[in-house]
């Protein structure tokens, strides 16, 4: 079987031990921070949702949508959050 091939002009991320993305920088350095101290995926995306509800108040703020994955490795299941 043929891998799965994905044409994209955007240049390819990796991460040796953790990643965060948003659309602030402010916000990706939140969570970068938390990673940085121990903190898990989880804290991390708390950290960067409550930077870009002060740096996006508009995008993402109380009363908005926050959406996240969550895969815990020790109950092997994944978890929606809003």
């Amino acid at each position: 079987m043929k891998p799965f091939s994905f044409t994209s002009r955007r240049s390819s991320v990796y991460g040796r031990n953790g990643i965060v993305s948003t659309s602030q920088h402010l916000a990706t350095a939140a969570g970068i921070e938390i990673l940085a101290k121990g903190g898990n995926a989880a804290d991390a995306a708390v950290a960067a949702g409550a930077a870009l509800n002060v740096t996006e108040p508009t995008s993402t703020g109380i009363g908005g949508d926050m959406f996240a994955l969550y895969y815990s490795a020790d109950s092997k299941r994944v978890t929606a959050l809003n």
